[in-house]
């Protein structure tokens, strides 16, 4: 049995899906592809894939719509690919469930950068390097990190995080009270040098996780803003 990491590339332009299919394949990935939003998810949830490349804009079913789906069963990583440059789409995409996005066009050894960051993260590498001790859960005050079981739970109710918002939750936990900027976060957690993308990825996921953590995401009391400096949590 081949140990490759198995990626599946839904993308419309099959011309565009060739491109990431030979890179990917060249890179020591094994890849399928997809070439409508339907085909893609059903792909999806019996393939076993180790991470998705899905492209937003697609026939019949958008990304958006198979990215929803994918999230009702898998916790596979999801990188969207897509030529629309909209704020919204990208907080939506990250909203719905995507671990990450890149716009067209994008340079090839940036994508495979962020293919294995997104794989080695999925995989339990990243998060066991984070955490300093062995224990199972991270108490700030009523908010609980169940690191074991990848659950967050506030006065006893469960939290439902995309993968990325526990990332930063979690990194920011076992880092009480250090302040840590866009750019640190982007590296530390992303684990991208800040040329390989959007940074305003990392605001996005902070203002998604605030409103699922805060009782009142505009006076956090969970992570707080040290102006000018970046975010961190307090106990």
């Amino acid at each position: 049995m081949s140990d490759k990491k198995k990626i599946l590339v839904i993308e419309d332009e099959k011309q565009i899906s060739k491109i990431l299919t030979v890179n990917l394949n060249l890179a020591g990935y094994e890849t399928d592809a997809a070439y409508d939003g339907k085909t893609g998810l059903e792909k999806a949830l019996t393939g076993n894939f180790d991470l998705i490349l899905l492209d937003i804009m697609l026939p019949g079913m958008d990304g958006f719509e198979v990215c929803k789906n994918v999230r009702k069963t898998l916790d596979t990583p999801i990188i969207m690919v897509t030529a629309r440059e909209d704020e919204i789409d990208k907080i939506l995409g990250l909203d719905l469930g995507a671990d990450d996005y890149v716009t067209k066009p994008f340079s090839i050894n940036i994508l495979l950068a962020r293919v294995k960051a997104n794989i080695r993260r999925f995989s339990g590498e990243v998060v066991e390097t984070k955490l300093k001790e062995d224990k199972d859960k991270i108490v700030i005050r009523d908010l609980v990190i169940d690191t074991k079981k990848y659950a967050v739970t506030k006065g006893g109710k469960e939290i439902e995080l995309s993968n990325k918002e526990y990332e930063v939750l979690l990194f920011l936990a076992t880092h009480i009270e250090e302040v840590f900027s866009r750019e640190e976060l982007y590296k530390k957690v992303w684990e991208y040098d800040v040329v390989y993308g959007d940074m305003r990825t990392v605001d996005v996921t902070i203002t998604r996780l605030r409103s699922k953590i805060e009782e009142n995401p505009s006076e956090p009391v969970y992570i707080l803003t040290k102006r000018t400096k970046g975010w961190y949590i307090t106990q």
